[in-house]
């Protein structure tokens, strides 16, 4: 897939619909990449000229693309961050069930799914196999787009009042997959991705809304999708890497990390609370012939914007939100800020997206939660404390987050890319 030259909603859509789980995710951006003139590289590789140019590197469901002219005392990144998971219901180790006569698939919720919005729609399964490659360990992508199951509700003249259910994941999220007896699961999809099933070694499958995205709305001006928790910023901060211009000015290395397992705490070999990113940028210092002190020295000097998505105010729940904090959809991105931390911006942090929005001519918008609820969190506080790099928490507006299907306005995306790319610029 070639995704378009520019920011813009039909974009998104369209970014969203080629990657319905994080290791597409990476597959996606990869190849935008690679149309880019980067170069790909393993971990395992020797970095020597990685200092300087375009690459990325992947680690599972999680991606790290920089753009670099390096070749200086003063070494210094801009970092935008995100997150490449979304809320969803995953495949069990053994999922193949039959009950009342059908053929079911056992689920469980991965992170914080809003469980009654998956029920009574078309279910397709991505993820990756990992299979027996001639005595070595081998993936392989697989992503079924068409409708091969269903969580249905409960009829209403069955529920306790008519009013609702209330959802046990455990006992009322399996989907239906047929009738009678059916081919099991992973001899399917083993198929499907081209394997023989008795290869199949281990596997991390997940089920996605198989309608595509859309602009919809009377003026075409909002956007129904999918993952824009937070796939929204991955095509965003993509857009901002390769819309920012070469890294010309010496010592500046303009960086995308996107992480898996956000949504489930971030600690795993990949997430926001692993080594990938410091790894990464300590491996850059030294291929521009730096040691640990020219790397703690880059680390001070260098500021990291973590995209994810803000709540935008609820026509519906006006009261569920700060009053003096009204955020607009089409109202431009969003600055987040929570004095018990769950989110990482500081004053300077605050200053430093503030000055990216007004080098890109776009508003900006203040996000406070109500002192009165839980607050949700990203990968900033994490990154700030793994790392102790500056840095500040923002997003784009959205309805319906951990929703199935979630909203936003198709303005705020090129508002969104258009400010991380100013960021990247400074």
């Amino acid at each position: 897939m070639t995704v378009i030259s520019t920011a813009d909603a039909a974009g998104l859509g369209d970014f969203i619909d080629a990657s319905p789980s994080p290791f597409h995710v990476c597959a996606t951006v990869a190849t935008a990449l690679d149309e880019a003139g980067y170069t790909p590289l393993a971990e395992t590789d020797d970095w020597t000229g990685a200092a300087d140019g375009r690459h990325y590197v992947v680690r599972g469901g999680s991606i790290i693309a920089w753009d670099a002219a390096a070749v200086a005392d003063d070494l210094r990144f801009r970092i935008v961050g995100g997150h490449t998971d979304s809320p969803n219901l995953r495949v069990k180790q053994n999922p193949d069930r039959t009950a009342a006569g059908l053929a079911t698939v056992a689920l469980e919720p991965y992170g914080g799914a809003w469980l009654n919005s998956w029920l009574d729609r078309d279910l397709g399964l991505s993820g990756r196999l990992a299979y027996d490659d001639d005595g070595a360990v081998g993936f392989r992508l697989v992503r079924i787009d068409e409708p091969i199951l269903r969580v249905p509700q409960l009829a209403i003249h069955l529920s306790d009042d008519r009013k609702g259910v209330h959802l046990d994941p455990q006992r009322h999220v399996d989907a239906i997959r047929g009738v009678g007896e059916a081919q099991p699961l992973l001899d399917f999809v083993a198929q499907r991705a081209g394997l023989r099933p008795e290869s199949v070694l281990g596997w991390e499958l997940m089920t996605h809304d198989v309608a595509p995205s859309q602009v919809i709305g009377a003026a075409g001006d909002l956007l129904s999708a999918p993952r824009l928790d937070n796939q929204a910023t991955c095509y965003a901060g993509l857009r901002a890497l390769l819309d920012a211009g070469d890294a010309v000015a010496a010592g500046a290395v303009r960086m995308l990390a996107l992480f898996d397992h956000e949504e489930v705490g971030s600690g795993s070999e990949r997430g926001a609370s692993s080594d990938f990113l410091v790894t990464v940028c300590e491996r850059i210092v030294a291929a521009d012939g730096g040691g640990r002190d020219e790397f703690l020295r880059a680390m001070a000097a260098s500021v990291c914007v973590s995209g994810d998505m803000a709540h935008a105010t609820h026509p519906n729940y006006t009261e569920r939100h700060e009053p003096s904090h009204r955020i607009a959809v089409g109202g431009g991105p969003v600055l987040k800020v929570n004095q018990n931390l769950r989110y990482a911006s500081d004053a300077i942090g605050e200053a430093e997206f503030a000055l990216a929005c007004r080098a890109a001519d776009v508003p900006l918008q203040r996000y406070v939660h109500r002192a009165d609820l839980p607050c949700g969190s990203t990968i900033g506080p994490l990154t700030a404390m793994r790392t102790g790099l500056l840095t500040v928490d923002v997003g784009a507006p959205q309805l319906a987050m951990h929703s199935c299907r979630e909203l936003m306005g198709t303005a705020d995306v090129p508002m969104y890319s258009a400010a991380l790319a100013a960021f990247l610029r400074r």
